[in-house]
């Protein structure tokens, strides 16, 4: 079993990095990817404690797309911290959620250095907001929060700089790394609509899609599958694991039916460039 998409407390999720890593050796993954939003900080960590655990450490990070049909995330896998193309990107697409933070807890009426006290002084998102706004008593839980506030249409729905896929992937690759669709149900494309929209991407040097993600049903997920295979893309999958804020994900399980195969990631592994 792998687990392909976790969040730590580097972004917007409850767990350090190393708990990411020993959650992971809990649930029994022989491998995990660490892919905080934007950010490749918790790599090391992360890295460091799987190896004390015999566990592998793909690194890697989500990153928001807009296009066309609607904004989506990417999972970028196997590019490290450091310099190059991509991961300069990622320090000006750092840049750029700072300002929104400002601006979404000025809408919101929150303190911002708050804000980034919840987030552990960076990498603050609109979860952290969520948490302060239950603290207030202006939500119920988090989920409520982002229905009431944060969702779509919301006020703190505050518009952010997404980057253009052809050049998110262009980089991506420029770097080593290969990009997969996130939960590709979120895009709310019908089957023809999202062939096409893959295939658009594939030609842009999309590598895989993430089928069996944390929430779809086994149905939703073999039907993705076929969908990615179809298209010619890897196949992925991952829960999700943000800690607290997304009680119901856990590393490995997902809802507690997800199971990623391991032989996904030498299928994956195989679009690196230069493999």
């Amino acid at each position: 079993m792998i687990d392909l998409h976790t969040h730590s407390t580097v972004s917007d999720g409850t767990d350090p990095p190393e708990r990411v890593a020993e959650l992971a050796a809990e649930a029994g993954c022989k491998a995990f990817a660490l892919t905080d939003h934007d950010r490749l900080d918790g790599v090391a960590a992360a890295g460091a404690r799987a190896a004390e655990l015999g566990v592998r450490l793909i690194p890697g990070c989500e990153i928001s797309c807009r296009w066309t049909l609607g904004s989506f995330h990417l999972l970028v896998y196997f590019v490290q911290p450091g310099d190059g193309p991509f991961q300069d990107e990622l320090g000006e697409l750092q840049r750029l959620r700072d300002e929104r933070n400002v601006r979404m807890a000025e809408v919101l009426g929150l303190d911002y250095g708050e804000l980034l006290a919840e987030a552990g002084g960076s990498g603050a998102g609109r979860p952290h907001a969520a948490a302060i706004l239950v603290r207030q008593g202006r939500a119920t839980s988090v989920a409520d929060a982002f229905d009431r506030h944060l969702g779509r249409g919301m006020l703190g729905d505050v518009g952010r700089q997404r980057t253009e896929p052809a050049r998110a992937l262009e980089l991506a690759r420029a770097s080593g790394g290969v990009a997969v669709l996130a939960h590709p149900l979120s895009m709310g494309l019908k089957r023809a609509a999202l062939h096409a929209a893959l295939a658009e991407l594939a030609e842009l040097g999309l590598g895989g899609m993430e089928a069996y993600y944390g929430r779809y049903d086994p149905e939703q997920r073999e039907a993705l599958a076929s969908v990615a295979t179809a298209n010619g893309l890897a196949v992925t999958g991952g829960s999700d694991h943000h800690g607290t804020y997304k009680p119901d994900l856990s590393v490995g399980v997902g809802r507690g039916d997800l199971h990623v195969p391991d032989d996904l990631l030498p299928a994956l592994e195989a679009r690196r460039p230069g493999a």
